[in-house]
C-alpha cells in the first residue's frame, strides 16, 4: 500500500471532512475508489476514523479489510479509533493480527491506546500481559507516551507501587503524568478502608508540592485529586487553599470539583460549608447526591439525609448502588430500622438494583446497632453471596456492643478464616473478654495473635494546627514538644478528676491493676492529639482574645468507650468544640455531649 504525506490535502479529502451523515460518507468513500486515492495509507486511515462515528463496525472493517498490505500506521489507527469507541475486543483482534504478521512488529504507538482500554475497564491481567510484549518488542529507553500509558494504567489498577516505579522514569513530566500519579494515590486513599489510607494521602499532597515547584499549572484534574486527598487527611489548610485556587484562576467549579469539595468539607466537619458548595453547584448528578447524603450520614445528620434523598429524586435524579449505601448507612447511626431495611428492599423492587457485599454488611450493621443480632445472623446465612470480612466483621461489632460472646466468638472464627492478619479482630473479641473479666480469653486471643504471627495496629490520630497535619500514637512520645504534651495531658487528667471523671477501664485488654489501666487510657493517641491541639491554642493566644479554633481530630480506629466520654467532658472543661472522625462517623463534642448521643 502505497503511502501519502498527511500535509498533502486532496480535495476528495476536504470532502470528507464535511461528512455528517452515512449516505454523504458513502458517496466520498466511492470517489477515493474511483479516483485511487483508496489505495494510500493516510487517507484510509481518515476515513476509518470518520466511519466509526458515521456508519456501522462492520461497513469500517470491511474497509480495513480490502487494503492489501495495512501498514502497521493504519493498524495503530485503527485501534485508537476502536478503543475511544469503547470497541476494546475488536482492537485487541486486530493487535493480534499485528502478532501473526511477520511484515509488522508492534512498535510505540501500538500500546498507549490498548493500555488506556484495559486500565478503564480494570483489565489487570490482558495489561500485564501486554506490558510483557512491551518488554519484548520495544527497545529501552520507552517512549514518553508508552511510560506514561503504563503509568496510568497500573495507578487506574490499583498497583500503586509500580506506577509510582514508572513516574520516576519520566524525567519531564507533563500535566497529564502528574495528574496520573496524584489520581492514583488519591484513588488508593479512598479504597484502602473505609477512610482511606493516610500515608497515600500525605504523598499525593507530597507530590503536588513536587508538582508546583516544576512549574506545572494544575487544572481541574489536578484539583480534584488533590482535594481527595486533603479530605482524607483532614487537612483544612491546604484543602480550602485548593478551593481558593479555584475560585481565583476562573477553573470551572464542575461537579466532579464540586463532588471533591463536598467530601472534603464533609470530611472536615463543616457541613454547612459542603451544603454551601452543593447549594451553588449549577450542575448537579448522582455523584454530587451521594456525597452531600453521605456528609449528612457520618455526622449522624440521618433525617437530613433522608430529606435529601427525597430531592434528589424529586429533582429526576436516579439513585444507584452508592446512593442506597449511604441512605442506610444514614439510618443505622440514627437507628432507623425499618426505613433502612424499606430502603434494601427497595434497590431490587424500585431500581433494579443487585445489593453488594457492601448493602449486607450495612444491613447486617442496621440490624446488629439495633440488638437485633439473631436477625442479622439469618441474612448473613441467606446471602446470594458468600459473606466477606466485612460482613462478619459488622456482625463482630454488634455482638460486642451487646455483650453476645458467643455469637462473637462464630464471628471471630469465620474472620481468623478470611483474613488471618488483621488484628482489629481479634481486639474487638478480647475487648468483650475484658469487659466481662475473662482474662484466661484475653490471653488465649493473645496467644491465637501471637500464633498466626499478628501484631496489634497501634490507635493513630491525625490534627492539623496551623496548617501542618501531626499523627500521635499510643504512648507516642516522638514529638519534638512531648514534655509539652504530657506536661499538658496530666493538667487535662487533673481537670477531669475535678469533675469526678471515673475512668472507663472494662475494655482494657490487660489483666493489670486498676491504676494502671487508667493510665494506659490516658495515653490514647487522640488524648495526645487533643493535649497538643490545646497546647498550640495556648501559645497562639495566651490573653484568650480570640474565639478558640475547633480541634479537628481523624483516628484510624474506633473511638474506645472511654475516650468518648473523656472527650465530652474535655469540650466541657476547656469551652472547645472538637470534631473525631473514626472508622465509624464523626462524633461532635461540644458543652459536654456528643452530636452520636452515645450510639455508635
Amino acid at each position: 500500500m502505497r503511502s501519502i504525506s498527511p500535509r498533502v490535502e486532496h480535495p476528495i479529502l476536504h470532502l470528507l471532512q464535511k461528512c455528517k451523515t452515512f449516505d454523504t460518507l458513502k458517496q466520498v468513500h466511492a470517489q477515493m475508489i474511483t479516483s485511487g486515492l483508496i489505495l494510500h495509507t493516510y487517507p484510509v486511515s481518515r476515513i476509518l476514523h470518520l466511519s466509526l462515528t458515521l456508519a456501522t463496525l462492520s461497513y469500517t472493517m470491511t474497509i480495513f479489510n480490502l487494503v492489501q498490505n495495512p501498514t502497521i500506521f493504519l493498524y495503530n489507527t485503527l485501534i485508537s479509533s476502536l478503543v475511544q469507541k469503547g470497541q476494546v475486543h475488536v482492537s485487541i483482534s486486530l493487535y493480534n493480527q499485528i502478532l501473526a504478521c511477520p511484515d509488522h512488529n508492534p512498535n510505540s504507538y501500538t500500546y498507549p491506546s490498548l493500555f488506556k482500554a484495559f486500565g478503564a475497564r480494570l483489565l489487570f491481567r490482558n495489561g500485564r500481559t501486554l506490558h510483557g510484549h512491551v518488554l519484548k518488542f520495544l527497545d529501552t529507553p520507552y517512549d514518553s507516551f508508552v511510560q506514561a500509558s503504563l503509568l496510568n494504567f497500573y495507578s487506574r489498577c490499583g498497583r500503586i507501587a509500580v506506577a509510582r516505579y514508572f513516574f520516576d522514569q519520566i524525567r519531564n513530566p507533563d500535566l497529564a503524568t502528574w495528574n496520573s500519579i496524584l489520581s492514583a494515590y488519591a484513588r488508593n486513599s479512598t479504597s484502602s478502608d473505609l477512610y482511606g489510607s493516610t500515608s497515600s494521602s500525605m504523598e499525593a499532597l507530597n507530590l503536588f508540592s513536587h508538582m508546583q515547584m516544576s512549574l506545572i499549572k494544575p487544572n481541574e484534574v489536578t484539583l480534584v485529586a488533590l482535594i481527595t486527598a486533603c479530605a482524607e487527611l483532614g487537612a483544612v489548610g491546604q484543602g480550602a487553599w485548593a478551593h481558593v485556587y479555584v475560585l481565583r484562576n476562573n477553573l470551572s467549579l464542575n461537579r466532579f470539583i464540586g463532588t471533591a469539595l463536598i467530601s472534603l468539607y464533609a470530611n472536615l466537619g463543616c457541613l454547612n460549608v459542603a451544603w454551601q458548595v452543593f447549594d451553588e453547584l449549577s450542575q448537579k448528578d448522582t455523584l454530587c447526591f451521594n456525597a452531600m447524603i453521605r456528609g449528612l450520614a457520618i455526622h449522624g445528620h440521618g433525617l437530613e439525609s433522608l430529606d435529601l434523598f427525597k430531592m434528589m429524586k424529586r429533582e429526576g435524579f436516579l439513585p444507584d448502588d452508592v446512593t442506597i449505601l449511604a441512605v442506610m448507612s444514614a439510618c443505622s447511626h440514627v437507628g432507623l430500622v425499618e426505613e433502612g431495611l424499606e430502603h434494601f428492599e427497595s434497590m431490587v423492587v424500585d431500581y433494579r438494583l443487585e445489593p453488594k457485599l457492601e448493602h449486607y454488611s450495612c444491613l447486617v450493621d442496621l440490624l446488629g446497632r439495633a440488638g437485633l443480632l439473631e436477625e442479622a445472623q439469618e441474612r448473613i446465612a441467606t446471602m446470594p453471596m458468600k459473606p466477606n470480612a466485612i460482613v462478619w466483621r459488622s456482625l463482630l461489632g454488634a455482638a460486642r456492643v451487646h455483650g453476645n460472646v458467643e455469637m462473637c466468638e462464630v464471628a471471630l472464627k469465620k474472620l481468623v478464616e478470611l483474613e488471618p492478619e488483621t488484628s482489629g479482630n481479634y481486639v474487638l473479641l478480647s475487648n468483650v473478654y475484658a469487659c466481662t473479666n475473662r482474662w484466661s480469653d484475653v490471653k488465649r486471643v493473645r496467644q491465637l495473635m501471637k500464633d498466626h504471627g499478628v501484631d496489634k495496629m497501634p490507635g493513630s490520630s491525625l490534627v492539623e494546627v496551623n496548617g501542618s497535619v501531626h499523627e500521635f500514637l499510643i504512648g507516642d512520645k516522638s514529638h519534638p514538644r512531648a514534655g509539652d504534651i504530657y506536661s499538658k495531658l496530666e493538667e487535662m487528667n487533673m481537670r477531669l478528676q475535678e469533675f469526678s471523671h471515673r475512668p472507663r477501664t472494662r475494655e482494657v485488654m490487660f489483666d493489670i491493676e486498676e491504676e494502671e489501666k487508667e493510665g494506659a487510657l490516658s495515653y490514647h493517641s487522640e488524648r495526645l492529639a487533643i493535649a497538643f491541639a490545646l497546647l498550640a491554642s495556648d501559645d497562639d493566644d495566651d490573653d484568650g482574645s480570640r474565639r478558640a479554633p475547633t480541634i479537628r481530630i481523624i483516628k484510624n480506629l474506633r473511638v474506645c468507650v472511654d475516650c468518648h466520654s473523656t472527650t465530652k467532658l474535655l469540650s466541657m472543661v476547656y469551652k472547645r468544640e472538637i470534631i473525631v472522625r473514626d472508622r465509624t462517623r464523626f462524633h461532635h463534642f461540644s458543652n459536654g455531649t456528643c452530636s452520636c448521643f452515645d450510639y455508635w
